[in-house]
């Protein structure tokens, strides 16, 4: 017969051998989560789903890694396994502001794909709860003011809104309220005053590189040399190793025609930096060489890139555009 205190032994011995080994898988989930991390910042977004599997494997109520198992299925696409990843890290971990409004941008991503009337309404609420969950949650605010421009009135959207909000973000931020306001100005089409705003972002030297990368992507689509050159300096005297400044560079290059060679030789090196999804695309660097080409005279190579732009993105209008400019079908 086992006494007693032999039997309480046995069962703190047990317990403490539960305690440890559930330590350790915690540890390994937290270090494979961190390899994840680095992995993604790489791009290699295949490797980091693989690891992140292993890890809620492991750890199957860790909220971290079904996050970053979403933000990298997010990037590769696959919204359908990013919107379960983000369900999942929404239920382990309710009052995380990050993850409903990452599980807003899934939901909004497929219900495009979709066209579905009730993906469209959970985008609404995610991001509503994440500012809620934080007021002060900007990223939220702006995904929440784009719904508000891009949405049908039926689904909640509506102009007034957006400025509503834009004036929100304002008040937590000011530059980060002149970037609204800005998004709200170029959605009702008047691009001097959204210009106004863009210049007081770069007045007010914002202590992050993103501010500046906004601005360079307005000027970029007005193809505003000047606005264009001042957002790009101010980038690379924050972050000079930015990949996107091999892009707006190469971009800057063939809207003043200053120097074709180095514009070709930018926008091919970006081509090369792992695709993100806040970066601009592939196909827009496709795109843009394929009007160096055409400037420079060379229009089969201007064919192979808006080619090669469509079959990034096949309804890209405006490359469809520049084929048949060309006489390509």
């Amino acid at each position: 017969m086992i006494g007693g205190c032999s039997l309480g032994r046995m069962v703190t011995g047990t317990l403490v051998l539960w305690v440890a080994f559930a330590t350790a898988r915690l540890s390994a989930c937290a270090d494979s989560v961190s390899l994840a991390r680095h992995q993604f910042e790489a791009g290699r977004y295949v490797q980091a789903v693989d690891t992140l599997t292993v890890a809620v494997t492991d750890a199957p109520n860790d909220p971290a890694a079904f996050f970053w198992l979403g933000r990298v299925q997010f990037e590769l696409h696959d919204y359908g396994a990013a919107i379960r990843a983000f369900e999942r890290g929404v239920e382990l971990s309710p009052d995380d502001s990050e993850l409903h409004r990452w599980l807003g941008r899934a939901y909004g991503e497929e219900a495009n794909r979709q066209r579905s009337f009730s993906l469209a309404v959970r985008v609404r609420k995610q991001f509503e709860a994440a500012i809620r969950l934080v007021a002060t949650n900007i990223a939220a605010r702006r995904d929440l003011l784009q719904f508000f421009l891009e949405a049908p009135r039926i689904l909640g959207g509506g102009a007034d809104k957006a400025r509503r909000q834009a004036e929100e973000i304002a008040a937590v931020d000011p530059i980060a309220g002149h970037l609204a306001r800005a998004a709200y100005l170029r959605h009702q089409h008047d691009a001097s005053q959204a210009d106004l705003e863009y210049r007081a972002v770069l007045r007010s030297k914002p202590a992050t590189v993103e501010p500046f990368f906004e601005a360079a992507e307005f000027y970029e689509n007005q193809r505003n040399a000047n606005g264009l050159r001042n957002a790009v300096e101010a980038a690379a005297g924050m972050e000079p190793s930015d990949p996107r400044l091999s892009y707006f560079g190469g971009v800057l290059n063939i809207i003043t025609g200053a120097n074709p060679s180095q514009g070709e030789a930018l926008l091919t090196a970006y081509l090369v930096v792992p695709p993100r999804s806040d970066r601009p695309s592939a196909a827009s660097a496709h795109e843009w060489l394929g009007r160096l080409y055409e400037q420079t005279g060379s229009s089969p190579r201007a064919i192979d890139q808006y080619r090669a732009a469509l079959a990034l993105e096949p309804g890209r209008k405006s490359a469809k555009e520049s084929l048949r400019r060309l006489g390509q079908p």
